[in-house]
Order: structure tokens, then C-alpha cells, then sequence
């Protein structure tokens, strides 16, 4: 396989935090981007998040690795008098500049689209935002939870009947946007390939969240009738159903009507498929939680991997339900390298999540542990064209740490 990185060369300044904006920087950076990460002082909060619950504890801070991976760290204090000598330099350098600051905030701060790009026209500049740059809801600070699953209708369809809204898998919603935002800018760097000209990129958690909703969202646009959320007990289908085997093991079962006949003569109950109860469409919808009560029994008697040899034997669609830990050790993760080592990290955290787009042909940059806080500032500042006298400068006044910070 060729080694030649899509993205070597390129350079990407990365002033975003948390999850999102800063997971499209890491795809960038696993096809050979440059990417300079600029935190203030006190860092970005996203650092110490393994040791917030109902985050996962770990001594190793292994989501800022995820989100932050193959990455230079600067350390920038915006509001110095001084700073803006650095934001013009990187502005400078930069191809991509990913920010997802409040638009009041970022106002304040000079990093609004039309303060930087007078300093490089050729720049694209990628803006995420929680609900959108227009509308009246604009300036609401958003996480995925609340813009992405709760906003967007995602966090109301996502449970069953009866039951309360749930919490989401933390970052869920960041990371599907972040693919969003990763696209956004490569469609505006295949422009400026053009017609050179550079372009203003955005996206929002909640756009994002109607996207992968949107299913459900076209229906409504569309006047559509909605069965309401699934019973498992009362569902629409019992084809289309989750069972439990004889061990505990959780199964999503989707069953065509081409597979039926073959499926119920493998469970060995071929009977159904005649059953006076079932055997008309109107009788089937009546009776569905008497035919979901049966598969139960029948399920709940052997265990996931007898189910697994029947299923696969009749080439049904199905897949047990797992948890992280079950799901690490998965062999089609590392043969597919959606699990790849992780270099430098330290501790446990020797293994990591390549993003999710492969080219073929072309290799990854190999995983890299995140930076420390401000680890690399007097390097990138030295690749900004700033001498030893104007970086002493710039740590006199309070531009940059006197003292190189560590997370």
C-alpha cells in the first residue's frame, strides 16, 4: 500500500473544544494534516472529563486521546494585547481553521470569519454551532445531548413506550457531527482546488441530530401516520423485534417476509406460519403480542450461541446486544482497523478509535498519543516565524505560559 498521506502538507489550526469540532481535526490528522491545537491557560475542559461522572473513571484521560490525537499543543491567552500577533501568524499559516467558540464570545475575542480571513482569503474557515448561526435560538450554548438528541427528536424516539427519555452515550452526537464538519471542510478545500478561492464552512449539533433523524423527521414533514415508540411486548412486528436468550444475551432479530418460512422451520416451529392466529394480516396484527409471547419462550430456552449457528444458518438478519467491554475484543474491529494501537499514551491506553473513513490504498498516520497543555508552543511559534526575543516577548505578556504547561 502506497504511504503517501492525502493531507500531507496541509495545515489545520484547531481553536475548538470538547468533541466535535476538535474529532474533525483527527480525521484530518489521520490522513496527514498538521494540526496545531490552541487551548487557553487553563486548557480545554474536555482534558479532565474521565474524572466527571457519569463518564467512565480512568486514570489515563483516554476521550482527550480520542478527540485530540496526532495534534501540537499551543497554549494562547486571547485576551493579552499580544495574542493577536499569534492568531494573525496562525491565521497565516493555517489552510483550516476549525472554531467553535459562542459567536458573542468569539465576537469579543476577534475570531469571527471576517476578523481572520483579511489576514489569508485562501482560508477555510469551519464553524460549529450548537443550534444554527440564525434564528433566535442562535446564541444557546448546546452540547450533543441537548442540540444534537433532545432538540432534534432523536431523544424522544429513542426508548420504548412508557418509558422516560433515557441519557445518551456521551459524545454519540458529537462524533457523527464531527464527520460532519470533516466533510464540510474537505468539499470546501476541493473547491479551492477550482477556483483557489477559500470559504466559510458550517454545520450545527442540531443539524447534524435532524440529519440522522431524519427518517422520522421527513415522515412528519410529510403528514405521515407514526405507530408510536416500539413495545417489545406489543410491537408492530414481532419480526422486527429484541429477544433474550437462555443466557441473558439481549438480540436484535429483523426478519423480511422472504426469510419466514426458512426461520420458523430453523426454530422449529414451521406451525406458525399456519396458525389460524397469525396466518391472515388482520389476525397477525391482533394477535402480535400472543406470537412475540411464543418467540419469547422459544428464544429464552437455549443460549446466544445456539441462536447465533441457527441465524447464520438461514443467513437471517441479527445481532446481539454488547456492551464496551464485549465490544473491544470484537475481532472485526482490528481486522477492519477501526481499533489501532495508540502511541505514547502511557498506562492502560495502548489501543484507540481510528476514524471511520478508510481510503484504500493509502495508510493512517499511526495514532499518536494528545499533548500535554501548551507542550509545543515554543516549537510553533518558532514555525510561525516568531525569533527568541519575540517569544520572550509574548511570555512577558502573558500571551503564552512563562512555563511550559502539562494536562
Amino acid at each position: 500500500m502506497a504511504s503517501d498521506n492525502i493531507f500531507s502538507g496541509l495545515r489545520v489550526v484547531d481553536f475548538a473544544s470538547f468533541v466535535a469540532a476538535p474529532g474533525a481535526a483527527v480525521i484530518l490528522s489521520d490522513f496527514g494534516a498538521d494540526v496545531i491545537k490552541v487551548e487557553p491557560p487553563s486548557g480545554d475542559p474536555w482534558r479532565h472529563a474521565h474524572k466527571i461522572p457519569p463518564q467512565p473513571d480512568a486514570d489515563e484521560p483516554y476521550q482527550w486521546h480520542l478527540a485530540n490525537r496526532n495534534k501540537r499543543s499551543i497554549s494562547l491567552d486571547l485576551k493579552s494585547p499580544s495574542a493577536p500577533k499569534v492568531l494573525q501568524q496562525l491565521v497565516t499559516w493555517a489552510d483550516v481553521f476549525i472554531v467553535n467558540t459562542p459567536h458573542p464570545a468569539r465576537k469579543k475575542l476577534k475570531l469571527e470569519y471576517d476578523d481572520v480571513v483579511r489576514w489569508n482569503p485562501r482560508l477555510i474557515y469551519a464553524d460549529l454551532t450548537g443550534f444554527g448561526e440564525k434564528g433566535p435560538d442562535a446564541s444557546l450554548p448546546g452540547f450533543d445531548i441537548t442540540s444534537y438528541w433532545a432538540r432534534s427528536g432523536l431523544l424522544s424516539m429513542t426508548r420504548d413506550a412508557g418509558a422516560p427519555p433515557t441519557w445518551p452515550v456521551a459524545g454519540s452526537g458529537d462524533n457523527a457531527t464531527a464527520v460532519g464538519i470533516y466533510s464540510a471542510i474537505v468539499t470546501a478545500l476541493y473547491r479551492r482546488e477550482r477556483t483557489g478561492k477559500g470559504a466559510y464552512v458550517t454545520t450545527s449539533l442540531l443539524a447534524e441530530g435532524v440529519w440522522s433523524a431524519s427518517v422520522s423527521i421527513q415522515a412528519a414533514l410529510a403528514g405521515a401516520k407514526f405507530y408510536g415508540l416500539h413495545d417489545r411486548k406489543h410491537p408492530a412486528s414481532a419480526a422486527l423485534n429484541v429477544y433474550r436468550a437462555s443466557d441473558g444475551t439481549w438480540f436484535v432479530l429483523i426478519v423480511m417476509p422472504d426469510k419466514l418460512a426458512a426461520v420458523a422451520k430453523a426454530i422449529g416451529r414451521s406451525d406458525l406460519l399456519t396458525d389460524p392466529r397469525f396466518s391472515e394480516p388482520a389476525k397477525l396484527m391482533a394477535n402480535m403480542p400472543q406470537l412475540t409471547a411464543i418467540l419469547d419462550e422459544i428464544f429464552s430456552a437455549q443460549p446466544m450461541e445456539h441462536w447465533n449457528e441457527v441465524f447464520n444458518g438461514v443467513h437471517v438478519t441479527f445481532g446481539a446486544v454488547r456492551g464496551p467491554q464485549e465490544v473491544i475484543n470484537d475481532p472485526q474491529l482490528a481486522a477492519n482497523d477501526i481499533v489501532v494501537p495508540l502511541e505514547g499514551a502511557g498506562g492502560n491506553l495502548s489501543r484507540t478509535i481510528s476514524s471511520p473513513i478508510q481510503v484504500h490504498g493509502v495508510v493512517k498516520v499511526p495514532a499518536r498519543r494528545a499533548p500535554d497543555l501548551g507542550e509545543h508552543t515554543e516549537e510553533i511559534l518558532r514555525d510561525l516565524g516568531f525569533d527568541a526575543k519575540g517569544i520572550d516577548e509574548l511570555r512577558t505578556s502573558g500571551a503564552v505560559p512563562k512555563v511550559r504547561e502539562h494536562a
